[in-house]
């Protein structure tokens, strides 16, 4: 079990007072010291009055879970009237305590923070009560209303709830299996992202690790298991490495402390999930941290470690000179040790590691209570509040709004800058458009090519931590349709996204309605599939009235190319030529009379059939069944078995006798492709060929064949090519892509 739960298991709650809480304020004298122990002793008198006889689920005294809320409040050192709200925070909701009461005993200050949590806590319960929602769209919509609480409030109301959740992690296993499973996801998904968010490391830790040990049990034990088993060497090697790296200080005259840092389970965790590493190859599970008293002091404690150890290529940040937008700032490098092994190093001032364990809630501690939020911590909780409120207004559906938070407030950053040195801060994979976006919606609307670092970049170039972007624009004109469109990866955040949809809805309703038929007719012929426009907005009936108010959300770039693909799939047979009525798509020939029932499944190339002994197995020519698709098997003789897709019309067609001979069948686990053939037509010129193979090659797409026809008297060129392709959709994407090509007229399957 990792150092972090273990922590959380080291007093009983039920031995805990009002004495544990005043302990744990800073020692001082005069009337300040009195007045702040006189509000904490009401408070805690109040709400133990309150609460009175009540229990929680696990049979003890309610009056156990604030004081813990507020001892967790204290030790991060808040102040009296959070820790005091801390108190107080279910006595509004839970004992029905008039507000005016509590405002004349507390003042405005802690009543306003108490109101704060009660709106958490009546979302929460509001939501978790709504049996007329299936479960995840209950926990979806209690994640946006959490979040948009969360940011409307006083910030300080956040630490309260972040407080009231890691206690009741904490507590979790009086809970019934679905209630702890329910608050382990949304811990994972909505406070540990704040928690990052913000800056709070040590419950952020704590929070992951108390969620995923309700998660994935059996990984949490195994992983605990193993930290366990080689804490003894862990410790052997810290001390080693701590006893040579202070021996360098003190002979260079640096006064510095040097400590072991320790990995949580979780994070060891998803190192090994986003690297594919065993946990014996986790070398990093335990790391240096040296602390000194001045910058200066940081980057000569760095030239030591260099000196020292040989530093990992690639391996350093330097989040001094770059600070996070959380205000986390300090020095990682990575050296290889004295065993050979990879050791982390960070390095950092003392100031420097109060924010890092701290984050935004440093700011509140006691020997700043006088100070004001920094520039940048400001700016970082507006960006959060702007970021949820824009998606509020714009977004309608829960389930895109929370995407949307996750994708675009709460997943990792990069940090680039504006030519006068203002940085912005984008979630990974962001492109030029989402800075130009992120900068001003008029600068996003006029963007016409962009510069990073100096260098003509395209618009769809993810942008990396450090860099410069210069933003070109031009003097009229609006956003591209092309923008909006997920195959060419131009956009990846969700403002960016919603701008450009803003725009084209202020256009006329039959300006999109023309620009989604365009649209709709370029990917149909693309894709060689004889459907109408009515018959494709049957695909999306549930959500649109008819066909024009389709092709208008088309239009507008609210239903892209991918999504329209995607419902395509089940209209892949209108790929191939129509068979004859005539032809059965089979051969000629005697069909077994049975199909053998006892044996069991085997799995053969790309599909697994059921019932079968290891028979041959080929795709239906008429049909041109691909993953994804519902597909049934049909025994032949000498050929083994036909697999079409279950709407083939042949299959449709089938008499009595035929259909006896047809058998379950499924695609196999393993990822497979299919020859495809395209064809693309385009204007010659140097280097065509050469810039569609980099797209393919781009795409992961192998290509098994290039030829080219004859030249046109117009120089326009066809070149066929056969490529292998898992699925519809990434066809669909790499054509979109081909189609951007300079010279490139049409790109699309052949028949």
């Amino acid at each position: 079990m990792s150092e972090v739960v273990q922590s959380v298991r080291k007093s009983n709650p039920v031995q805990l007072n009002v004495n544990d809480i005043l302990r744990q304020l800073p020692v001082s004298e005069g009337d300040a010291a009195d007045a702040s122990h006189t509000l904490i002793r009401d408070a805690y008198d109040f709400a133990a009055a309150a609460h009175g006889s009540q229990k929680r689920d696990s049979g003890e005294p309610y009056i156990t879970h604030p004081l813990s809320v507020a001892l967790l409040l204290a030790e991060m050192h808040f102040d009296p009237a959070v820790i005091a709200a801390g108190l107080l925070h279910d006595v509004l909701e839970d004992c029905d305590v008039p507000r005016p009461e509590l405002e004349a005993r507390f003042g405005q200050e802690v009543l306003t923070l108490v109101e704060g949590v009660t709106k958490l806590d009546k979302v929460e319960a509001r939501v978790e009560g709504d049996s007329m929602r299936s479960r995840d769209l209950q926990e979806l919509e209690s994640l946006r209303k959490l979040l948009l609480t969360m940011v409307q409030d006083d910030v300080r109301v956040i630490f309260i709830k972040l407080a009231d959740r890691l206690h009741n992690m904490r507590t979790l296993d009086s809970l019934s299996s679905e209630r702890q499973l329910r608050m382990a996801r949304e811990t994972l998904e909505i406070f540990v992202p704040v928690a990052n968010r913000l800056g709070i490391r040590v419950w952020k830790a704590e929070l992951e690790d108390l969620a995923f040990q309700y998660l994935n049990p059996l990984m949490f034990e195994e992983l605990g298991r193993l930290l366990h088993m080689h804490q003894e060497e862990r410790n052997a090697r810290v001390a080693e490495h701590v006893a040579l790296l202070q021996a360098a200080l003190t002979k260079e005259e640096v006064p510095a402390r040097i400590k072991g840092r320790p990995k949580h389970i979780y994070s060891i965790y998803n190192k090994m999930h986003r690297k594919n590493l065993p946990f014996a190859r986790v070398y990093d599970t335990v790391g240096l941290r040296v602390l000194v008293e001045t910058i200066t002091q940081c980057y000569q404690v760095l030239g030591i470690v260099h000196q020292l150890w040989t530093p990992v290529p690639g391996e350093f940040d330097d989040y001094i000179a770059h600070p996070k937008t959380n205000d986390y700032r300090s020095l990682h490098t990575a050296v290889v040790g004295k065993d050979g092994l990879p050791l982390e190093i960070q390095i950092r001032t003392q100031e420097m590691d109060e924010i890092a364990e701290f984050g935004i809630a440093a700011h509140w501690r006691y020997k700043e209570r006088n100070a004001h939020l920094s520039q940048e911590t400001s700016a970082q909780i507006s960006i959060m509040r702007q970021s949820v409120q824009d998606y509020t207004d714009e977004v309608d559906d829960v389930r895109a709004f929370v995407a949307a938070v996750r994708a675009d407030v709460f997943q990792d950053r990069v940090y680039v800058f504006t030519p006068r040195g203002r940085l912005i801060d984008l979630p990974l994979g962001a492109t030029p458009l989402d800075f130009a976006y992120a900068v001003h919606t008029e600068i996003g609307h006029t963007c016409r090519g962009a510069k990073v670092d100096g260098r003509w970049t395209p618009l769809h170039y993810q942008l990396k931590t450090g860099e410069q972007i210069e933003i070109i624009r031009g003097r009229k004109g609006g956003p591209s349709r092309d923008w909006l469109n997920d195959e060419l990866g131009y956009t990846k955040t969700t403002r960016a996204r919603q701008k450009i949809k803003q725009w084209f809805r202020r256009q006329s309703k039959e300006q999109n309605i023309a620009q989604g038929r365009m649209t709709v007719d370029k990917l149909l012929r693309r894709l060689e599939l004889v459907l109408s426009m009515d018959e494709v907005a049957e695909l999306f009936h549930k959500h649109y009235n008819n066909t024009d108010d389709f092709l208008a959300a088309v239009g507008i770039g609210d239903v892209g190319s991918g999504a329209i693909s995607r419902r395509l799939e089940g209209y892949i047979s209108q790929f191939a030529e129509k068979p004859r009525e005539e032809d059965t798509g089979e051969d000629e020939e005697e069909l077994y009379t049975g199909t053998p029932a006892a044996l069991p499944d085997v799995v053969t190339g790309a599909i697994n059939i059921r019932g079968t002994g290891g028979i041959l197995t080929h795709l239906g020519k008429c049909c041109n069944p691909i993953p994804g698709d519902d597909v049934v098997g049909y025994i032949t003789r000498g050929r083994g078995v036909t697999v079409h897709r279950q709407d083939c019309p042949n299959i449709s067609r089938m008499g009595p006798q035929d259909i006896e001979r047809l058998i379950d069948v499924d695609w196999g686990q393993d990822k497979h492709t299919f020859p495809i053939q395209v064809i693309v037509t385009a204007y010659d010129r140097s280097g065509l060929l050469r810039d569609v193979t980099e797209v393919i090659a781009d795409n992961d797409i192998n290509m098994a064949s290039l030829s080219t026809g004859k030249r046109s008297r117009y120089n326009i060129i066809p070149v066929t090519i056969t490529l292998e392709v898992p699925d519809l959709s990434t066809l669909t994407r790499v054509l979109a892509k081909i189609e951007q090509i300079r010279n490139v007229i049409d790109a699309r399957r052949m028949v």
